[in-house]
């Protein structure tokens, strides 16, 4: 599930060709978010298409968006991979989400429409069961739509163009350190994202400002947990498997 929310069937049970590009999209940002695409992997095209169920042009349309927001690396006659896991990249967009994020939560608080409180107030209705099940993927699914819908309710399309894909990127870490999390820790990242939805729902500006912030001071710490003991100027992680 990506920013813009699960796709839907077209009438008649079928893709339109728009929602077929869309659904691959999100198959593919999960599969690399999770691990399944691993880090420095080759994203053969044909390959893909069987995988998703797509065309070609479904395929193509969906690297296109991925190469633009960093997630995988596109170069001429050596073909399409999987972007490594950088953390001098991961700090830098975790400083640009803690200038960027709050703002927008503040500015869904007062521009947000009923249906997108509603949207966003309902976001981690089944993350209990998920946290239970060990259900990363909808847990990742869930924390796409939840922070894609704040940033689309704050009504300014060109923060939102910046802050989705740096979203994007700092996932691919939250699920790497999900293995050392405890359940409990899972919980009351939850309930952090509820504040958050909650102080939207309530108009309450500076509320939804600091929860936010305070979501994400918390995330950093836990990623860096799970990478504890390697050298820092050892930056760059090759490989990570999901």
């Amino acid at each position: 599930m990506h920013a813009q929310g699960q796709v839907s069937l077209a009438a008649g049970g079928q893709w339109s060709p728009e929602l077929q590009k869309a659904r691959v999209y999100e198959q593919l940002l999960l599969d690399i978010v999770l691990g399944e695409l691993p880090p420095g992997a080759r994203l053969d095209e044909q390959a893909l298409t069987r995988r998703y169920g797509s065309g070609l042009a479904g395929v193509r349309d969906a690297l296109g968006r991925l190469a633009l927001e960093g997630m995988v690396v596109r170069r001429a006659r050596a073909g399409t991979t999987v972007s490594p896991l950088d953390l001098v990249d991961l700090r830098e967009g975790y400083e640009a989400r803690a200038l960027i994020e709050p703002h927008c939560a503040a500015m869904a608080a007062r521009n947000a429409t009923l249906a997108e409180i509603a949207q966003i107030g309902s976001a981690f209705d089944d993350a209990e069961r998920a946290i239970r099940d060990e259900d990363h993927r909808a847990l990742v699914a869930m924390d796409h739509r939840f922070h894609g819908l704040i940033a689309q309710a704050s009504r300014n399309a060109a923060l939102a163009r910046i802050l989705i894909p740096l979203q994007h990127k700092a996932a691919r870490f939250w699920v790497f350190s999900m293995g050392t999390a405890t359940e409990e820790e899972r919980l009351t990242d939850i309930c952090q994202h509820r504040a958050i939805a909650r102080a939207i729902a309530a108009r309450d500006v500076e509320g939804a400002r600091s929860a936010m912030m305070l979501v994400l001071g918390a995330m950093p710490q836990t990623v860096q947990r799970t990478l504890s003991g390697r050298p820092e100027e050892d930056a760059r992680v090759e490989r990570v498997s999901g």
